[in-house]
């Protein structure tokens, strides 16, 4: 126990009320694992937690204190009543700690210690530690009926820690499956978030299948290669009405498409840049020393490279739609080295074949126009 956190209890017990830690640290630390998950219960009001430690951040009942690079999270003995909307309506403040341990959710997450790191295990969960299962603390019923999440942090908790899900839970999870659709799509993208970045994801994702999970979702999944980026883990994915930012999304889009092409050359690191490359090569089981070597002998990293202007451009193609199209030509001749990027080459280049590039940039542009008169076809354009 770091000696910041044995302060805080320490404080507490000074003023002459309870406290012990409780969760996921305690968890941790007995399976061995740092954990930065910090949470504390007490029988101090939360009144008198904001007066003892001048702290006035309030997250859902709990006061959050910040020691150090730890965020803690005290909260007073509790009672939880009459859920809605997945949360209590009512809460009434308790003194008696193994009440207060019996509104969580599984027993491994129910184990307290106290200041002299003494092990409090007042619901089993130490032999469930042992077992290496996930267990619910009283009705499953009740508990998977009031917070559907609780499916959710079950199946994670399984794939984080490789436990096995208890037999009478996993069958209720597969009975109450469909209730995972009626929570937010924020609640359930955190905890995707951390069954895909697990190393032990393949679990997850089983046990997703297995309970139905992946079904009620609309999420789909064949063989995903692992990789230690998110977003990467996300494009193996096909989903739907899952929040992402427009960041993101985009992002998601660009590894799609270059896995689409399945390698990674110069015109790929060229467009899609260093970092989707990387990514995309690593689903692809390409080296990603491989790939930064590649991206840094190209011989042009953006349009501001190339040694010409649009202006002498427009001197022998024209003006308009046609200085882009033609750009993209010379970049793709000199990101596969077929031109230098040397103005009098590039300027030789164009005066050679000046009127064969109008011809393939007025084909390309009637291209698009054709598109445009399918109605179907113009959201791609």
């Amino acid at each position: 126990m770091e000696k910041n956190i044995k302060k805080i209890l320490e404080t507490l017990e000074n003023e002459g009320y309870q406290a012990y830690l409780v969760g996921g640290y305690v968890r941790d630390y007995l399976l061995g694992v740092t954990s930065f998950d910090v949470d504390i219960a007490t029988d101090a009001l939360p009144k008198d937690i904001h007066r003892i430690f001048n702290s006035s951040k309030n997250n859902y009942g709990s006061v959050n204190i910040k020691v150090d690079k730890l965020n803690v999270d005290i909260t007073t003995f509790r009672k939880d009543l009459n859920y809605v909307n997945r949360r209590p309506s009512k809460v009434v403040y308790i003194n008696n700690l193994k009440e207060d341990l019996e509104r969580r959710d599984f027993t491994i997450n129910a184990i307290c210690m106290n200041k002299n790191g003494k092990i409090i295990d007042l619901l089993n969960g130490c032999k469930d530690l042992d077992r290496r299962t996930i267990k619910m603390i009283g009705s499953i019923d009740v508990k998977l009926k009031e917070d559907p999440l609780r499916i959710m942090r079950a199946i994670r908790f399984a794939c984080i820690l490789d436990f096995k899900i208890e037999d009478e839970l996993y069958e209720k999870i597969k009975e109450y499956s469909y209730l995972v659709g009626d929570l937010s799509k924020e609640r359930i993208k955190n905890e995707l978030d951390k069954i895909l970045i697990s190393k032990n994801y393949k679990y997850g994702l089983e046990l997703m299948k297995d309970t139905k999970i992946s079904e009620v979702l609309e999420i789909n999944y064949d063989d995903i290669n692992y990789v230690d980026d998110l977003l990467g883990m996300w494009a193996q994915v096909k989903v739907l009405n899952i929040p992402f930012t427009n960041v993101e999304k985009g992002n998601i889009i660009k590894i799609t498409e270059v896995l689409d092409f399945g390698k990674i050359d110069n015109e790929i690191l060229y467009k899609y840049g260093l970092y989707i490359s990387r990514v995309a090569g690593k689903i692809l089981n390409i080296k990603t020393t491989k790939i930064s070597k590649m991206y840094n002998k190209l011989p042009i990293k953006s349009r501001e490279d190339i040694d010409i202007t649009s202006k002498e451009i427009s001197s022998i193609v024209g003006v308009g739609e046609v200085i882009g199209e033609t750009y993209k030509i010379i970049e793709k001749e000199i990101l596969n080295y077929r031109l230098k990027n040397k103005k009098s080459e590039i300027l030789k280049y164009l005066e050679k074949r000046k009127w064969e590039l109008c011809l393939k940039i007025i084909k390309n542009l009637w291209q698009k126009l054709y598109l445009l008169k399918k109605p179907w076809n113009w959201i791609y354009l």
